[in-house]
């Protein structure tokens, strides 16, 4: 799993105005992001509204996707589901596009697993298709702790790592320091990339890398050539500009934020609504002073 570390942008969904994938400007935005330098994508995640997806549009958009990206980068396939028969009959339908991996949430309705059937959920889905499983962390209702994290890491063997997301740092440096060797844990935490690169965390897929690519690969950068003042200095513009994204309608808020970069990204599935004006403000004050701070291209660091 060497080659899926580092800026891994979860991509949103263009949508038209009547809800359906808009193929045009999801091949913009893949080429957007290979513009900018980043080390993989991921399809159907939170950002990307994956919670709206069925399997019928998660199959054409990896089938779009990977035919833009053309094996240039990985790309990871998100699967948020509420069975085991649900996210097995999805990975097994993506399994044909030959993800690096699969994003997999514990499932997420208000009947919560106990810790032996979410070891169970992950063997069976590891079982069913030869693709790593990375653990998505983020349903509240849901969130797994560090010891069930370890506990599925080490009992399946196809549980390639954990995408930390809710929850406090504490959780992920846990992970950091416990997880089986050869295990990745990247960092799904907005607010707190920077100290999250800096303890160790393997790379992101998160919305700031969805948002603006380039400032997280300039973060990334700093954080491995331990340039702290540079770090720092982007730290203090990234959390405004999350500050602004944040919301109930996050996934809209950054489609405006891609938006302003020359990258139209179309709409949101109903019921979420569009930006507001306000947050339209907020979102282009913070996300200009953030660009004004980051170079045009960072050079890649391992």
């Amino acid at each position: 799993m060497e080659h899926l570390k580092g800026i891994i942008p979860p991509l949103v969904t263009p949508f038209t105005t009547s809800g359906e994938i808009d193929e045009k400007a999801l091949r913009g935005q893949i080429k957007f992001m290979l513009d900018e330098g980043v080390h993989g994508v991921c399809v159907g995640g939170s950002t990307g509204e994956g919670y709206t997806l069925n399997q019928e549009d998660l199959i054409r958009l990896m089938d779009i996707t990977s035919s833009e990206i053309g094996g240039q980068v990985p790309v990871v396939a998100g699967i948020i589901a509420n069975s085991t028969h649900e996210a097995v009959s999805k990975a097994k339908a993506l399994s044909r596009f030959k993800p690096a991996a699969l994003q997999v949430t514990p499932t997420y309705y208000i009947f919560k697993p106990n810790e032996d059937e979410n070891v169970a959920y992950f063997r069976e889905i590891t079982t069913a298709v030869d693709i790593p499983v990375l653990i998505y962390n983020v349903i509240r209702w849901n969130i797994l702790s560090a010891d069930s994290l370890v506990r599925i890491m080490t009992e399946v063997p196809g549980v390639a790592g954990v995408k930390q997301s809710a929850g406090e740092i504490k959780l992920l440096a846990d992970l950091l320091l416990r997880a089986p060797k050869g295990k990745l844990i990247l960092t799904a935490q907005d607010a707190l990339l920077y100290p999250t690169f800096m303890i160790g965390a393997h790379g992101s897929i998160a919305a700031i890398p969805a948002s603006t690519p380039r400032s997280a690969l300039a973060l990334w950068h700093a954080c491995q050539t331990d340039d702290h003042k540079t770090a720092r200095a982007l730290h203090d513009k990234i959390l405004p500009f999350w500050n602004s994204l944040m919301g109930d309608n996050m996934p809209a808020c950054a489609k405006f934020a891609l938006s302003l970069q020359n990258c139209p990204v179309g709409y949101v599935r109903k019921p979420m609504n569009e930006a507001t004006p306000k947050q339209r403000e907020r979102i282009e004050a913070t996300l200009k002073d953030l660009l004004a701070l980051t170079p045009s291209k960072i050079k890649k660091a391992a």
